[in-house]
């Protein structure tokens, strides 16, 4: 335990002894209790114990931010090889969990240490103002078929912690947000399924320096009877910064979760991604990579969604690349970003265990305005489901300075469907074939594709009645559009859209479309990045 450590646990018994003991009261000649008064000799009374706030957490993040990175304690001997399936079978007994005693609707369970885990996070309770921790106790653990060979060390630290909340039956309390490795949490709303992650800090992302920061200590309010938030306090660290994190959680059919941060750098030009969001992307219809799966997809979500400052809403299909790829959407003070699983259709995943239908979509909106900078997109290849393969953040042009804080704040709500994005039609459907019409004779112009987009939804169905009022506009940054066509489509009530896009061997361009009608924009802006072979 660093000297920081120790000045904070100390301080926190010391207050704790002074809570307990209360103040001095003495009885008035009528029987009344009042405060006893000291006597003109007498020491003043000692001063009250500071509750607990955000700002111990500042403070400490900042000091930290003074040495370089202290290194953690590594893993005992008993647990550095356990394997995925013998650290899943170790888990917290319910009737163990912590907040209960409040009389309140949240629950805390701790993650043991081991397998991937192997970083350690002390975990705190805060009641009345005093921060308490939580000691680890092998008690507090069912081992299941779990054997561990000798007693672990009682400092052992934890791996991380989930809330429960009666999510989706009055009677059950649901998991709703887990801290778990390096800065990752995770949280849902009514009737979501886990699928993408948020971190509190990307650096570098995307290259092969990128560095990921990770908790050292949590501290959670404990929260009173009838309460419909929880707040969560966390101390992040990493080689080139340190930082302070607030997390507000209001779940409900559409969680929503208040983030507030200062990030305190170590170094100068430390390359930032504030509100990151993690995801995978191995198939879908846009990007037919993977044969001989029955699944016709597999995603965790199948777009990034971003509202400029100027009002526009883009909408982004994701891929799996054959090489990392970044975009970038340059703004100032972007209102909104989010990865979306927009597809919610079962037939289209046929997955019965991982319901891919029922994984959330995280949409981020800024508190104050970020200034310049842009909404960045990492797509990565990957040969399997397993590996989390998209990053979507905010990029600001401009680097922490060492010895100033960088103060910023967000809000990300986990919706299924929200009418308020994109309210206008959305793109609902990408394909990518050959640019002519099937069965035709017609030889396609060399480095040509078709791109098909289905729009639906916003006042596009009335539109239908009258299809030759609706324009598509298309554009591409480099190379040339030979031919376009938009048609209805009565089964998804709005239109398809075709673009025929030919460009020189080995060629890019980002490709953008819209609808409009006169000077009404009807839809979102499609735009998608392609390569000609």
């Amino acid at each position: 335990m660093s000297d920081i450590d120790r000045r904070f646990v100390l301080a926190s018994i010391a207050a704790a002894g002074l809570a307990a003991a209360g103040p001095a009261r003495a009885q008035s000649p009528g029987g009344q209790s009042r405060p006893a008064q000291p006597s003109p000799q007498s020491d003043p009374p000692p001063p009250q114990p500071a509750r607990f706030s955000f700002e111990d957490v500042q403070r400490r993040a900042r000091e930290l931010a003074t040495a370089p990175l202290a290194p953690t304690a590594g893993l005992p001997d008993p647990l550095k090889n356990l394997d995925f399936d013998a650290w899943r079978d170790i888990r917290f007994k319910p009737e163990r969990a912590l907040l209960a005693n409040s009389g309140g609707p949240f629950r805390l369970q701790a993650f043991h240490l081991g397998h991937l885990f192997k970083q350690p996070v002390t975990i705190n309770t805060i009641r009345d103002g005093m921060a308490t921790p939580v000691p680890y106790s092998a008690s507090l653990f069912d081992y299941g078929r779990t054997k561990i060979e000798r007693p672990l060390p009682v400092n052992l630290g934890f791996a991380g912690f989930r809330l429960h909340y009666p999510l989706n039956d009055p009677r059950v309390h649901d998991e709703a947000i887990s801290f778990l490795g390096a800065s990752y949490f995770r949280f849902l709303g009514r009737g979501q399924r886990y699928g993408l992650s948020a971190r509190a800090l990307a650096i570098n992302a995307g290259t092969s320096e990128e560095e990921f920061p990770f908790f050292r200590e949590f501290w959670i309010e404990t929260p009173e009877a009838g309460a419909d938030r929880v707040t969560v306090y966390a101390l992040l660290d990493s080689e080139s910064v340190t930082g302070a994190w607030r997390f507000d959680l209001w779940p409900g059919p559409d969680s929503v979760l208040e983030v507030s941060a200062s990030v305190y750098a170590r170094r100068p030009g430390v390359k930032l991604g504030l509100a990151p969001l993690t995801s995978m992307f191995f198939d879908g219809e846009n990007d037919r990579r993977v044969r001989g799966d029955y699944r016709p997809e597999v995603h965790d979500s199948d777009g990034l969604l971003v509202h400029t400052r100027a009002g526009e809403w883009i909408w982004r299909p994701l891929r799996n690349p054959a090489k990392p790829e970044v975009s970038a959407f340059l703004d100032r003070d972007a209102r909104g970003f989010g990865l979306f699983q927009r597809d919610r259709f079962f037939e289209h995943y046929q997955d019965l265990d991982l319901a891919y239908e029922q994984r959330p979509s995280y949409w981020v909106e800024p508190a104050q305005g970020w200034g310049d900078g842009r909404v960045e997109l990492v797509e990565l290849p990957t040969a399997d489901e397993t590996n989390d393969n998209i990053v979507a953040s905010w990029a600001p042009n401009e680097s922490p300075e060492p010895g100033k804080a960088l103060n910023f704040g967000y809000r990300v709500t986990a919706c299924l469907e929200q009418a308020r994005l994109s309210p206008n039609g959305r793109a609902v459907n990408t394909y990518q074939t050959q640019a002519k019409a099937l069965g035709s004779r017609e030889a396609p112009p060399p480095g040509t594709r078709r791109f098909i987009i289905d729009f639906a939804g916003g006042d596009l169905a009335y539109h239908q009645n009258d299809p030759g009022a609706v324009e598509l506009v298309p554009t591409t940054a480099n190379g040339q559009i030979v031919r376009s066509f938009l048609v209805p489509n009565p089964h998804t009530k709005g239109f398809r859209a075709g673009i025929d896009v030919q460009l020189e061997p080995g060629q890019s361009s980002d490709l953008r479309a819209f609808l409009r009608a006169g000077n009404r924009t009807l839809t979102e802006t499609w735009t998608f990045p392609w390569k000609a072979e």
